[in-house]
């Protein structure tokens, strides 16, 4: 066992967060940890890494631990370049290569006497390079950072970064360093599809033990295979992932519900005979028996029924023109940066399009110039646009609650106005603080509790399922089928878009695609080996090419064929002398004869391979 929590309780200024907690994480375990917001499940991670120490129990580790931690906002510092930093994690690799590459050059003058020495000294080296694979460290770093997204800005420097970029950074330390349990708080926060699905691929083959706070339901049905759930200070375990989770939980609870009700029944038919036969001489004895029997009987507490999730219903009293919004032949741009070029985009009534594209693209930049005002975009009659901005910046951190929800809707009495945002999470207590004392999920159910008594009948939503719990978003994305109206949004969370898309729409290279099919479908397409369109046969009368043109492609053509060739026959000696090596057991001599021309065949390789990708 890596961790295990053994009647930990613990809490602040005497309130418990977390109760009598037990659990274990065992070696390889692939953990998904569930909670709404605010239950304590960081709280938890922090009594696990021993950031916080417990009130009651004992958190135990295994000695010798190795254990990596990424934070919700744990952004990684450095004055380092990108690459350098990841770097910085092999400095004992890159010292093993050169202190070996100094003991062959000592080989090839030494005498006999001292080739010994040497020979056995090499011999070490090579046998620690060999276990901890330190040729292929810089292989590591660029698979790891090209599938995180950082390909083009090896050189960059780290503290010149965004915080959400260097978060990705930390949990791209944290993949190269492979800690026994790696602990991920919301890693899916900040990436986009593309990177979420290598990340995923990634961790599927990862070693150690994984714990998983995330609100992303693929991410976790891929990845885990049991389940804690957090709920009232209390964590229950489930086997399964995600999906067998949820159905886990309903049959424990209805099954308690069950145990609950034939014990009162049980008790209720013991107490009636009691009743009825305690004064009677003939049947004392065995009432008697029957009130020791209730003495004994260990009474189940009542469950407490689940809580109830968020509610929302988006209604609307008009229905618009057939054609809702249209912006034809417009580029975009944001700083200094060219993001469409002559884009045409068509939003008819009844769609609910998700906007798709990788981050960086422009798909809220879009979304705001749709609802610039711009010239260049025509809004149909009738039609009443609600907006739901990932920031939520039109609220005002010092305002009440109740006052910035007013503040939109002065025609709402205020049971109306309490009645909606109860219905959205936010209760009596909460109503009455200032909008900056609420968490980013209560600040989000209060901008959507606006945004539904607003009645538009398209509602623009930019990542509504940002900072909310998974009951909130399975809400949002039930009101959101049920709505009559239009929608047009963006959003990371793939099931959502799943359940809610009737039609997509990708940013791609400058341009706006359509896709025809829904968004299992487009998932499909995207995780599809992306396969090289082959060259199209010149036209007789458009494609014509001289001689020597022809005479270079074919020359071209020609190289690539022995360029693979030769590496295929570099791959076959690789294994072959790899093998002699394993085998030449104390012939030093041969050993470093082989080692040379290993390394004579590693530098061959990446030359041709630089050679390839040229020609490609």
């Amino acid at each position: 066992m890596l961790i295990s929590f053994e009647h930990v309780t613990f809490g602040y200024r005497g309130v418990p967060v977390v109760r009598d907690v037990c659990f274990g994480i065992a070696e390889k375990e692939r953990i998904g940890f569930l909670g709404g917001n605010g239950e304590g499940k960081t709280t938890v991670l922090k009594l696990l890494t021993g950031e916080l120490t417990p009130d009651e129990g004992t958190v135990t580790k295994r000695n010798g631990i190795s254990l990596g931690y990424l934070e919700q906002n744990g952004g990684f510092t450095s004055d380092a370049t990108v690459y350098g930093a990841m770097e910085e994690l092999f400095e004992e690799d890159r010292q093993l290569i050169a202190r070996l590459r100094d003991v062959q050059e000592q080989m090839a003058s030494a005498d006999e006497q001292t080739m010994k020495v040497l020979a056995a000294r090499e011999e070490s080296l090579q046998k620690r390079i060999a276990a901890r694979d330190s040729y292929h460290y810089d292989v590591r770093i660029k698979t790891v950072l090209n599938g995180m997204g950082f390909e083009a800005v090896y050189a960059q420097k780290v503290a010149t970064m965004s915080g959400g970029e260097r978060t990705k950074l930390k949990l791209c330390r944290l993949l190269l360093e492979e800690p026994e349990l790696l602990v991920l708080d919301e890693p899916t926060n900040h990436l986009d599809t593309a990177t979420l699905f290598w990340l995923e691929d990634y961790l599927t083959s990862y070693k150690g033990a994984l714990l998983i706070v995330s609100h992303d339901r693929y991410f976790l049905d891929r990845l885990t295979f049991r389940t804690l759930e957090l709920e009232d200070g209390t964590l229950t375990s489930y086997k399964g992932s995600y999906s067998k989770y949820r159905i886990l939980r309903e049959e424990r609870r209805k099954e308690a519900l069950r145990a609950y009700e034939k014990q009162c029944e049980e008790i209720e038919k013991l107490k009636t005979y009691v009743e009825k036969n305690i004064v009677r001489a003939t049947t004392a004895s065995s009432a008697q028996s029957r009130v020791k029997q209730l003495g004994r009987m260990e009474r189940l507490e009542k469950p407490t029924p689940p809580k109830q999730p968020p509610r929302f219903l988006f209604s609307f009293a008009e229905q618009p023109h057939e054609c809702v919004l249209r912006a034809e032949r417009f580029d975009l741009a944001a700083d200094g940066k060219t993001l469409l070029k002559d884009a045409s985009f068509t939003l008819m009534r009844g769609q609910k399009c998700a906007l798709l594209g990788n981050n960086g693209t422009g798909k809220s930049t879009l979304l705001k110039f749709l609802l610039s005002g711009d010239a260049r975009v025509r809004i149909g009659r009738h039609v009443r646009i609600g907006y739901y901005d990932q920031e939520n910046a039109r609220l005002d951190a010092r305002e009440k609650v109740l006052d910035a929800f007013w503040g939109e809707h002065r025609a709402l009495s205020q049971t109306q106005a309490r009645s909606l945002l109860a219905q959205a999470g936010l209760d009596a207590e909460d109503v009455q603080k200032c909008v900056g004392e609420l968490s980013g999920g209560l600040k989000a159910k209060l901008a959507l509790a606006m945004l539904e008594a607003q009645q538009a009948n398209v509602l623009v939503l930019d990542e509504p399922t940002n900072h909310l719990d998974l009951p909130a978003r399975e809400a949002l994305e039930s009101a959101l089928r049920a709505f009559e109206g239009t929608v047009l949004f963006v959003s990371h969370d793939r099931r959502f878009t799943e359940a809610v898309a009737t039609n997509i729409v990708c940013i791609e290279e400058g341009a706006l695609r359509p896709f025809d099919g829904d968004y299992r479908a487009f998932l499909a397409r995207r995780r599809e080996p992306q396969k090289r369109t082959p060259e199209p046969a010149p036209a007789a009368n458009t494609g014509y090419r001289g001689k020597e043109e022809r005479a270079r492609e074919a020359q071209r053509r020609n190289r690539v064929r022995a360029i693979e060739a030769e590496l295929a026959a570099i791959e076959e000696e690789e294994a072959a002398l790899k093998e002699q090596l394993a085998a030449c057991g104390r012939d030093y001599l041969r050993a470093q004869e082989l080692t040379a021309r290993l390394t004579e065949l590693s530098e061959r390789t990446d030359a041709l391979y630089e050679e390839y990708g040229a020609l490609i």
